[in-house]
């Protein structure tokens, strides 16, 4: 377990579920420095996501986001992360997967190209579709207002 009741984090072994939520996170921080910098924004729009997903407290969510960061700085690879998010998110689960990457994307009211190929990647190997990864950016454009 991340958290004990007081919000603290804890040494023991992560479960399956913070291993899910330590994954979305990390894939999630992945995202937000594709453009070169973690900035307030993106935290912040992390912070939301996390909390409104997994239903987080404040410090919760805020020791999730610095232990993804550490779980992103320690490793290159998309894969374990992807792989937990594929193995324990249903269909639509996956493609909200996928909203979030691009609501990080566009915290900032644009995505760039490295945010682009990213989620490009992460949508392949949790097998969501062009068409649906597509779908997914073009309904987060509209909530937050950016023209295509």
């Amino acid at each position: 377990m991340l958290f004990d009741n007081s919000g603290e984090a804890t040494a023991e072994p992560l479960s399956r579920d913070d291993k899910l939520q330590l994954a979305a996170a990390a894939l999630l921080v992945e995202s937000a420095y594709m453009d070169g910098a973690f900035d307030g924004d993106e935290r912040l729009s992390i912070g939301a996501l996390l909390k409104s997903r997994f239903e987080l407290s404040d410090a919760e969510c805020s020791t999730l986001i610095e232990e993804a960061d550490n779980a992103v700085r320690e490793t290159s690879q998309l894969y374990a992360f992807t792989r937990v998010v594929k193995d324990r998110f249903d269909e639509a689960e996956r493609i909200d997967m996928i909203e979030m990457l691009w609501e990080v994307a566009f915290a900032d009211g644009h995505a760039d190209d490295f945010e682009h190929n990213l989620i490009q990647r992460v949508a392949g190997l949790i097998y969501v579709s062009d068409r649906d990864r597509g779908a997914a950016r073009k309904r987060v454009m509209a909530r937050l207002g950016i023209k295509g």
